[in-house]
């Protein structure tokens, strides 16, 4: 097969929809590296807005995957993740890499 350009081709499996789009606050939510924080900014829809839009967008079995994956993970929330940074980088030494 032959390719028609000079530019490469890249296929992302789920690229990001428009902001615009109610898909966008669904693919935000499932992103690990968006916080909630970001999703109202650019939105307007709080953490409890993005549940109710998940709840009624996801089957059952995958909205209990998406609300055990949120709750688990300490990035989706900011204070969280400043939080747990702050543990880690208290607990490493510079002289430990240098």
């Amino acid at each position: 097969m032959k390719k028609k350009g000079h530019t490469p081709i890249t296929r992302v499996k789920n690229p990001e929809p428009n902001v615009e789009s109610p898909d966008w606050v669904i693919w935000a939510a499932w992103a690990d590296r968006i916080t909630f924080e970001e999703i109202k900014k650019k939105t307007g829809n709080s953490e409890s807005d993005v549940i109710k839009i998940m709840r009624r967008s996801l089957k059952p079995v995958s909205f209990k995957l998406w609300r055990k994956r949120v709750h688990e993970k300490s990035i989706k929330h900011r204070k969280k993740f400043e939080y747990s940074r702050k543990q880690i980088t208290s607990k490493i030494k510079k002289e430990d890499y240098l």
